[in-house]
């Protein structure tokens, strides 16, 4: 679980720190433009690049996942979004080298953007797949909450930024959080050393269940569940983003505060999503992943009009009071996503069908979001059409939610609660694996398996 919640950490601290970025220092560094709306949208726009880039991430690192192991692949994006972080605050400005300058930003967030959509879906299911099946909210959560972490961190590093004079902050001090991700992807590799492979992995691949191409097969079999995820992640995806990213740009723009002042209300709502992620999986537990997902979302439909009411109060209090109720509805919703979305397709499948449906909604909610608010308020002048665009993501995801259902062995779906079981839970028509003891006679294939595991069956 840590090994994928610090993997989690460093991959959202990368794509967070570019969001702030993009929301104050990248349009007048890379995208100078005498309209400043022009350039804060071209600068926003090049932040909902990653998230297109992402489907291209899943669609790669999800084959290797689920041909080769979930473990070896999630070190390859870790390093992947380590070096496009760090080469992004090493770029030369428009004023050096011009047009080049937004393209090689482009092509580090497009890398960031590959890494990311290889990564969540991995190190979900490293934590879900060890996880016994009554607890699987609970470690998915603790999963989910790295990206908050990250979250907080790039906050961390901005607000000590953006703190200091214009001339400084856009001269150098704002490649410093850039290239403080190679400290923490150093990390990130030393823990991740450590972990063994996903046991519903080494399962399927004992059985000889792997597919040759696993995209394929999750297409064929699983495109329905792909679909609904791709719809049911809009409501969380719209409303962290808009909250995270977005909410500095609508405060700096439309109400006339500082960005200090931004980030003041951001940091501490962040914390706030950082320990009730954790809570509201334990309730998911009790009450049900897929119960919690519908009442949440439903939630989000309100929230986003309560959250701009009290944002254009500019009160301090009142924005962070606005900024955690709709973190709440966001952290109880994406806190049942590991469980609910991975329980949505067999081991078989699952990096590459999850990683994708996943991904692809991604591009639709949190990458389009920054850019449409923006132009909304440019057009009507106000927060209104903001929060019903909000809110109609949410309802879109709470009727994809009410459909999604938990997959049976063999890719066939389920209307029930038969879903194939965690690992250590099995059902007594599926025989367990048992390896061979170190001095029989154990067939090649056998044999393979046994040293792939490092000796210990």
């Amino acid at each position: 679980m840590f090994a994928s919640w610090i993997g989690t950490t460093i991959e959202y601290y990368d794509n967070a720190a570019y969001g702030l970025a993009a929301s104050v220092v990248f349009a007048p560094l890379f995208f100078p433009s005498t309209n400043p709306v022009v350039g804060t949208l071209l600068s926003l726009g090049s932040f909902g690049v990653g998230f297109v880039a992402r489907p291209v991430g899943a669609l790669v690192f999800g084959h290797f996942g689920d041909r080769i192991g979930r473990k070896g692949t999630l070190m390859v994006t870790l390093i992947t979004m380590g070096i496009a972080t760090f080469c992004i605050g090493l770029l030369p400005t428009y004023d050096s080298i011009g047009i080049m300058a937004p393209i090689l930003l482009m092509v580090c967030r497009i890398f960031q953007g590959i890494s990311v959509g290889g990564e969540y879906g991995g190190a979900v299911l490293m934590t879900v797949e060890h996880t016994d099946q009554a607890k699987r909210g609970f470690f998915g959560a603790l999963v989910n909450s790295g990206a908050t972490a990250g979250l907080v961190l790039a906050n961390v590093a901005f607000l000590a930024v953006f703190s200091l004079p214009d001339d400084i902050m856009l001269g150098w001090a704002w490649r410093i959080p850039f290239l403080f991700s190679a400290v923490l992807v150093v990390i990130g590799i030393f823990v991740r050393r450590a972990v063994d492979e996903s046991p519903d992995f080494v399962q399927a691949k004992a059985e000889g269940e792997l597919a040759k191409v696993p995209i394929v097969e999750a297409v064929r079999t699983s495109w329905r569940p792909m679909i609904l995820i791709a719809f049911a992640i809009l409501a969380t995806g719209v409303a962290f983003t808009m909250g995270s990213v977005y909410s500095v740009t609508y405060g700096t723009s439309a109400l006339g505060l500082d960005k200090d002042t931004m980030i003041a209300v951001l940091l501490p709502a962040a914390v706030y999503v950082l320990i009730t992620i954790p809570l509201w999986g334990m309730l998911g537990d009790q009450i049900g992943a897929r119960r919690l997902f519908l009442l949440s979302a439903a939630s989000l439909i309100v929230l986003p009009f309560i959250w701009f009411a009290l944002t254009d109060t500019r009160e301090y209090w009142l924005m962070l009071l606005g900024l955690c109720l709709l973190f709440t509805g966001h952290s109880a919703n994406y806190s049942v996503v590991p469980a609910l979305f991975s329980d949505a397709f067999p081991p078989a499948v699952r990096y590459s069908a999850m990683s994708i449906g996943f991904t692809v909604g991604l591009i639709f909610g949190n990458a389009c979001a920054p850019a449409i608010s923006a132009y909304l308020l440019d057009v009507t002048g106000g927060s209104t059409a903001i929060a019903l665009y909000m809110g109609i993501n949410a309802a879109i995801a709470m009727t994809a939610g009410f459909f999604l259902r938990p997959a049976r062995k063999g890719n066939a779906p389920t209307s029930g609660d038969e879903a194939i079981p965690a690992s250590g839970s099995r059902p007594a028509s599926v025989a367990p694996v048992v390896l061979p003891a170190r001095d029989a006679q154990p067939s090649p294939c056998s044999d393979r398996i046994f040293e792939a595991e490092g000796g210990s069956a």
